[in-house]
């Protein structure tokens, strides 16, 4: 939800957010509308970005292979040409310099924190 009310203070400035959510399973995309054109606004070409939000549960390879097929497949049925992967690492005692990191897999930003 942080990240929702985050993003939603510099969407207010034009563009759209949408949630999707899987009740039950604690997951939320984001997926984000900005027309291109202001004077055009939503009739003009439309900047879509795909957000995937997970939490590391497990062998974090695992979650992020998972996590790109579904970014890849929503990013896909939206017509996102912009993603991103967020896993959220809630383990106890790690230090914040093993959570935060990022690398590129296959053109998809992936992120940890």
């Amino acid at each position: 939800l942080i990240m929702q009310a985050f993003l939603q203070r510099i969407i207010n400035g034009g563009g759209r957010i949408n949630r999707e959510y899987a009740l039950g399973r604690r997951r939320t995309d984001i997926f984000i509308e900005w027309p291109i054109d202001k004077e055009k606004g939503f009739y003009g070409e439309v900047q879509r970005v795909v957000v995937e939000l997970k939490l590391k549960r497990g062998a974090l390879e695992k979650v992020i292979a998972d996590g790109i097929k579904q970014t890849n497949g929503y990013a896909d049925s939206v017509g996102a040409k912009e993603q991103y992967l967020v896993i959220f690492d809630r383990t106890p005692n790690t230090p914040w310099e093993d959570k935060i990191w990022q690398k590129t897999v296959d053109g998809l930003l992936v992120l940890g924190c």
